[in-house]
């Protein structure tokens, strides 16, 4: 049985390396992209059940590159998952009229961010 993959954007190399640490421990395969630029090479190799965006990259921010996504019929139905150390309503209401399909905000509750990951990828609502 395949395990599911889980794309994570974030420019961090510390954020990527817990992100990937707790998602392999609750059974999934971490992809990992550091840019905009570096998360697209990915997507043209491989669909994930689920993509953990960094709000705040290089060149080309996590909310664009998300609204990108979302016009793209191959990933209209994967689920993204907003993450970002600014945590006002606004800016979950931007990352949502983005096209997220959920918001974590730094730092990260390792279980909670577990638990949502699963449930999404289930199929389950945010």
């Amino acid at each position: 049985m395949s395990r599911p993959r889980i794309l994570v954007v974030d420019d961090h190399a510390a954020n990527l390396k817990l992100i990937s640490f707790v998602l392999q421990a609750r059974g999934f395969d971490v992809l990992v992209a550091q840019d905009a630029d570096e998360a697209r090479a990915v997507l043209e190799r491989e669909l994930p059940a689920l993509i953990l965006m960094d709000v705040q990259l290089p060149r080309v921010d996590g909310l664009t590159l998300t609204r990108s996504l979302r016009a793209d019929e191959r990933f209209a139905h994967v689920p993204i998952v907003a993450v970002t150390a600014y945590a006002m309503a606004s800016d979950r209401c931007a990352a949502l009229e983005a096209g997220c399909t959920a918001f974590v905000a730094k730092p990260i509750e390792t279980r909670a961010l577990g638990a949502l990951v699963r449930r999404l990828v289930e199929g389950g609502a945010p």
